[in-house]
């Protein structure tokens, strides 16, 4: 019988490289008791939680309306259904702001006051700064507001975040023409730029 091929040694092999040891990779480990048998360890999450510290915080959740933005939304909308154009926050002078001015079809001008409680109602010193610019001034509350409180010589709204209903009219006292011409400059300004601002907020932002 012809004998086999003499196989040679990597030391007698000039064409073998140098022996090296390949590392296991990391998370697996040897077990001397188990002889070569390889597990997986557990995985650690340092360097996971590192890089999620560093990620940015998503910003919170938009706030919703407050109590009263609530009754005027309300308000607005039934406004709306008596054909006249409601805008909310307008500043008619330095130090006052109506929470809702309201332009009729016939060029009337209306002003509702919307309060959600009765400390918000005790705090406002000012409505009575509101009077001289409109022809018509109404509180608007919810249901659960003590309609007690607020004076006779004004109108009431009742209303909601869905709508409104007047159960008390406010008694009409005509603006001058001086003073109707400037509310309305007022109201077709403020209009405008918060058109402006939902079309293009960029041009309104502060310059860098």
């Amino acid at each position: 019988m012809a004998p086999g091929p003499v196989r040679k040694s990597r030391a007698q092999n000039p064409c073998a490289g140098p022996t090296r040891r390949i590392p296991a990779p990391v998370g697996l480990r040897e077990e001397p008791d188990r002889g070569p048998r390889r597990v997986w360890t557990v995985v650690h999450f340092s360097f996971i939680n590192w890089r999620m510290r560093d990620a940015p915080a998503f910003p919170p959740p938009p706030a919703g309306p407050s109590p009263g933005q609530t009754l005027a939304r309300g308000v607005c909308r039934h406004l709306l259904s008596l054909d006249f154009a409601a805008i909310t926050e307008l500043v008619p002078a330095p130090g006052l702001r109506v929470d809702v001015m309201a332009l009729g079809p016939r060029g009337e001008v209306w002003v509702v006051e919307c309060k959600s409680s009765r400390a918000d109602f005790a705090a406002d010193r000012k409505w009575q700064g509101y009077l001289e610019w409109c022809d018509r001034f109404f509180f608007a509350v919810d249901a659960s507001f003590p309609t007690g409180l607020l004076p006779e010589g004004t109108g009431l709204m009742l209303a909601d975040g869905h709508d409104a209903e007047i159960l008390r009219m406010g008694p009409e006292e005509p603006l001058a023409p001086a003073r109707r011409r400037a509310t309305l400059q007022r109201f077709a300004r403020h209009a405008a730029l918060r058109l402006l601002a939902l079309r293009d907020p960029a041009a309104l932002s502060p310059s860098p």
